[in-house]
């Protein structure tokens, strides 16, 4: 039902008949599925964003299962037809944490799948994507609580963790974690964060193994202005046939310059 929503809002878009189209029937259909985003209050972007993901991936994996079905008998096909979809395709990627026992030096490797990937922060004031990016993906060291149980020392032990991309999405979301604690108070932060266009390179937080081309374009930002309790969902998105960027804004949509699409209120970003 969701998913059928959702293409006739895609239908009604693309068409265009209108200046604008309103999504009330896919959020008062996907309301249903997820009360949480049915009351008129603010939520949270992003976890409206995963929830619109899975809830898409389970319709269409579903689809996907009868096909194979109709082809392929027993356990089998169920199997092979339902894991994927068009959304996984798309949008999932793959981590692979590598864990090393500082004791024995041990390394284990830890693989995760992601759809939207929450990048920390780390400046009040400017920072670049890329400065995010390293924060991201720089080594950890576990320690006193957050020691692992090393298989080899068969006790905890301190550890070191550092993730990479092992599988890269064909569309990257990045999240911006704005909203953070700070003494001991969850705030937005209103930093600044410098973002490319074009050429976004992957390649030094990825295996060399699984990956041999990544170099990404944005194609959309999800902006929000505003503080952590009240506040204004904005978007850009750059049209795949014309290459113009518009910008949405409720009802108004306009066409925005490239110089436009860098804002301090980026709170989202698609590659």
């Amino acid at each position: 039902e969701s998913a059928t929503a959702f293409s006739c809002l895609m239908s009604d878009m693309w068409l265009g008949e209108f200046d604008c189209v309103s999504p009330e029937a896919f959020h008062s259909v996907f309301g249903k599925r997820y009360p949480t985003f049915s009351r008129r209050t603010q939520h949270d972007a992003q976890e409206f964003l995963i929830c619109v993901l899975d809830e898409l991936h389970e319709a269409f994996k579903e689809v996907r299962a009868q096909l194979w079905c109709r082809h392929r008998a027993g356990a089998e096909a169920r199997r092979s037809g339902s894991s994927t979809s068009i959304i996984t395709q798309l949008f999932e990627g793959q981590l692979s944490y590598s864990i090393t026992c500082l004791k024995c030096n041990t390394i284990t490797d830890r693989p995760e799948s992601f759809t939207v990937l929450s990048l920390p922060i780390p400046s009040r004031r400017v920072c670049s994507l890329q400065e995010c990016l390293d924060c991201f993906f720089q080594p950890d060291t576990l320690t006193r609580n957050n020691q692992i149980h090393c298989y080899w020392c068969g006790t905890n032990q301190d550890a070191t963790v550092k993730a990479t991309i092992t599988r890269a999405p064909q569309i990257i979301i990045f999240h911006l974690k704005r909203f953070a604690w700070q003494d001991k108070h969850r705030r937005k932060l209103s930093t600044t964060v410098g973002y490319p266009l074009h050429n976004l390179d992957l390649s030094p937080y990825s295996s060399t193994f699984f990956y041999s081309s990544a170099e990404y374009s944005l194609r959309a930002v999800v902006n929000h202005s505003g503080d952590i309790d009240y506040g204004h969902y904005t978007a850009f998105c750059k049209h795949s046939t014309t290459k113009h960027w518009y910008s949405f804004d409720d009802v108004q949509v306009t066409k925005i310059p490239d110089s436009a699409v860098q804002t301090d209120t980026a709170y989202l970003l698609f590659y």
